[in-house]
């Protein structure tokens, strides 16, 4: 019997002994972990919270400053072509059978060559009926100007509302419009001391 009445006792005692000494340990390492203490102290994120709003104000100006640095850089500059008669001519013809090709009215060509402030040696200008034939016109120039001459163009815009396409091909630019837009931008006006010379 007391065999028994020493192994029930004491494996009781270890347990109570060491459930105490357990919850000690936890409370002291409770209160020992730096965890809570920088989570429950007010200086920490503070501390955090300045550094990262001068990072962020650093970083915002070094964004204001790359972009101002972008909008100041100039457009990239077209490319100078120095062009025989014969591949000018070539090109001309190229343009002006691209714009037949799908029926394009009242072609013209303005000649700047002798104008100082020109942008290009040449306008090629046609216009059309309705958006989708502007759209077809400017489609079958750069097609036609490609399998006749092998050029591409350089630039191309205006698809959005194919109001009036301009495809540059640097030496020459043609400009197709819808009839509205040509008479209101009236090219040939503007560019006035040009030769003019009308394609039937």
């Amino acid at each position: 019997m007391a065999k028994k009445t020493v192994k029930k006792a004491s494996p009781a005692k270890k347990a109570k002994g060491t459930k105490t000494s357990d919850k000690k340990a936890v409370k002291k390492t409770k209160a020992k972990s730096p965890v809570k203490k920088t989570a429950g102290s007010k200086k920490a994120p503070v501390k955090k919270r300045v550094i990262t709003d001068k990072e962020r104000e650093q970083r915002e100006a070094n964004v204001i400053a790359n972009l101002e640095k972008k909008k100041s850089k100039p457009l990239a500059k077209r490319p100078k072509r120095t062009l025989t008669k014969s591949q000018v001519s070539n090109l001309l013809d190229a343009i002006v059978e691209g714009m037949k090709e799908k029926k394009a009215k009242n072609i013209a060509i303005l000649d700047l060559t002798k104008i100082e402030s020109r942008v290009c040696d040449q306008f090629v200008i046609c216009d059309a009926d309705s958006k989708i034939h502007v759209e077809a016109i400017a489609d079958s120039v750069e097609e036609t100007v490609e399998k006749l001459t092998g050029e591409r163009a350089f630039h191309s815009e205006g698809h959005e509302n194919s109001e009036w396409i301009l495809v540059d091909y640097v030496n020459i630019v043609a400009h197709i419009f819808l009839r509205e837009a040509r008479e209101h931008y009236n090219l040939e006006a503007l560019w006035g001391d040009a030769e003019l010379e009308l394609i039937n």
